[in-house]
């Protein structure tokens, strides 16, 4: 996968945000959230003709798009700015079950978050989720981007995952091994990319991606058609089991706890940690304290430094730690935070993650 940086010029340090939305409440919503932060300046557009006329003249640093608006739905519009004017794109999708749909399609398109519209009533939108929609904004504005429109995988069999990996460990994972992973801007893709390459036989995976919730429902049920192994969206009590991953839903923290010689998993509400909820501090932290030395953690692309402290943890428990590194990364900055906490045993690509973490976990070293 090919990456460019988009980096601001802007010599006063702004982020130039445009907002498209058809909706004139949603437009005034967001810009008066966003405009809180004095660095954060924002024009609007009410269709994407409008959008791309202000695209060419104001070369904003990120876009946050709608999905349904009229004279160009939404992903057209995505494909169109990937194509020609490639820059970060976020999408802000209603939760209808269609609108989760495209949204997670518009991620593979090449769009680097996406997020929940706000409620016309406003005042659910100002406190959290405009924290969350702040950092979004800054996190798009870092982003690497990719061009290229997504083309989508088939599911690969046993023996081709078994050639792009090796052979099956010596020691068979799975069992009470665990693989816990988190990611926020631009893990979407790479979640996929590592899920993919992911064998029957592989331990149970737990992964937190900073995402609202419904959408991880979405997320997870696409990845568990493009998958080999199963992928789902975590439950309260699911057992972690060898062959499937468990992704946080959104808006809930995600733990893992032992339960005589298994573990399951914790769906739990709570405040914000790290300035996220699912965060991945929580999950790295529950699996130190459940797993210790029978843990992997990975840590991939994503702006701040939640899971970097929680890492730390693991790799003081006894866990074998990865990172993404910085050339594969959207945005280093939660790898980047875990490197320098001294957390990570090893950086590596992240065409190499999975066979990485599958060799830590069925033989305890590189």
């Amino acid at each position: 996968m090919i990456f460019s940086r988009h980096k601001p010029k802007r010599l006063d340090g702004s982020v130039r945000v445009l907002v498209v939305d058809d909706s004139a409440v949603v437009r005034q919503v967001m810009q008066g959230i966003l405009e809180t932060d004095p660095k954060i300046k924002v024009s609007v557009a009410a269709d994407p003709i409008i959008a791309w006329a202000k695209i060419e003249k104001e070369t904003p640093d990120v876009v946050i798009t709608d999905l349904v608006m009229p004279r160009m739905d939404g992903l057209t519009f995505l494909r169109k700015i990937m194509e020609e004017r490639p820059m970060p794109v976020v999408v802000c999708s209603e939760v209808a079950h269609r609108r989760t749909e495209d949204a997670i399609s518009a991620l593979e398109l090449g769009a680097i978050e996406v997020i929940k519209k706000p409620k016309l009533g406003v005042r659910d939108f100002l406190n959290e989720s405009a924290l969350m929609l702040i950092d979004v904004v800054h996190s798009a504005a870092q982003a690497r981007i990719t061009p290229a429109p997504f083309l989508p995988v088939a599911p690969r069999n046993t023996a081709d995952v078994v050639l792009t990996l090796g052979p099956p460990p010596r020691h068979h994972p799975g069992g009470d091994r665990i693989i816990a992973v988190g990611a926020s801007t631009g893990g979407t893709e790479a979640i996929r990319e590592f899920l993919q390459a992911m064998p029957p036989y592989c331990p149970g995976i737990v992964i937190v991606q900073h995402m609202p919730e419904v959408f991880t429902r979405a997320f997870a049920d696409r990845l568990n058609k493009d998958c080999t192994i199963a992928v789902k969206e975590a439950a309260d009590g699911d057992p972690i089991i060898s062959g499937r991953a468990l992704i946080a839903p959104g808006n809930h923290h995600l733990l893992v706890e032992r339960n005589g010689l298994s573990y399951v998993a914790r769906v739990k509400e709570g405040p914000l940690v790290s300035r996220h909820r699912p965060s991945v501090d929580v999950l790295f932290r529950s699996v130190a304290k459940s797993v210790g030395s029978r843990g992997v953690g990975v840590i991939m692309t994503g702006m701040g430094n939640d899971g970097a402290q929680g890492l730390l943890e693991m790799r003081n428990s006894g866990a074998l730690t990865i990172a993404q590194d910085e050339a594969s990364c959207v945005v280093f900055g939660m790898p980047k935070e875990a490197i320098a906490r001294n957390a990570v045993v090893t950086v590596v690509p992240l065409r190499r993650l999975a066979g990485t973490a599958l060799a830590m976990a069925g033989s305890g070293h590189l």
